[in-house]
């Protein structure tokens, strides 16, 4: 082990925390995947699919008809 000097124990702590946090980051990131992953297998599952699955979309009509300037 190098010869960290008299700040050994301030270097060790700030590594094994900076260890932590970085696996806590990931290992959050992976469960988040997981999660949305399973939410999109329900909806498509029940039909509701994703917009950039493709196929034509229906134009959305809007709650109150636009006038249009002849």
């Amino acid at each position: 082990m190098p010869d960290l000097g008299a700040h050994a124990d301030f270097i060790i702590a700030a590594y094994g925390v900076t260890f932590v946090a970085v696996a806590a980051l990931a290992s959050f990131i992976v469960a988040d995947d997981r999660k949305q992953r399973r939410l999109l297998a329900e909806f498509e599952a029940k039909g509701i699919r994703r917009r950039s699955a493709g196929g034509a979309a229906k134009p959305r009509e809007s709650a109150s008809p636009r006038k249009r300037r002849a």
